[in-house]
């Protein structure tokens, strides 16, 4: 089991983070959008606007932080299925307003989950313990 990893040309180790698969994704998503609405709705600005199009993008691009670059579409979903039912149409109503919005609203949820969640799938290193030197240890020479 690797406790740490670093990427490749870095030099800063980090904790490996298992991220989270795509069914999990999406039910934090949901759940989290559900909470975000309550907090809009707190705010006043439970309507169709900027401001909710940017707090279900911000909550999209969290989530894709913390998945699996293979969890976008779910968690852009989600995010667009919290968005419409609660920030665009109310009283959790699913409307459409035509094909060319709607799959723009989409992609701008599952662009933001894609852009956070792929760094963490860049590759990374092990960091192996046998070439380490501990202080006050001398070195065998193998040679």
């Amino acid at each position: 089991m690797r406790m740490y990893s670093a990427r490749p040309g870095g030099h800063r180790f980090r904790p490996v983070v298992d991220r989270l698969p795509a069914s999990m994704a999406g039910t934090v998503t949901l759940v989290a959008g559900g909470a975000l609405a309550l907090g809009l709705g707190w705010l006043g600005e439970l309507h169709s606007g900027w401001f909710a199009y940017v707090a279900y993008t911000g909550l999209a691009a969290l989530a894709g932080g913390f998945s699996r670059p293979a969890a976008a579409p779910a968690i852009g979903m989600a995010a667009w299925l919290c968005c419409n039912a609660f920030a665009e149409h109310r009283h959790a109503e699913l409307g459409w307003a035509g094909p060319a919005p709607e799959a723009g609203h989409l992609a701008l949820f599952t662009t933001a989950a894609l852009l956070l969640s792929l760094p963490a799938a860049l590759p990374r290193r092990a960091v192996r313990v046998e070439h380490l030197s501990l202080p006050g240890r001398r070195q065998r020479r193998l040679g």
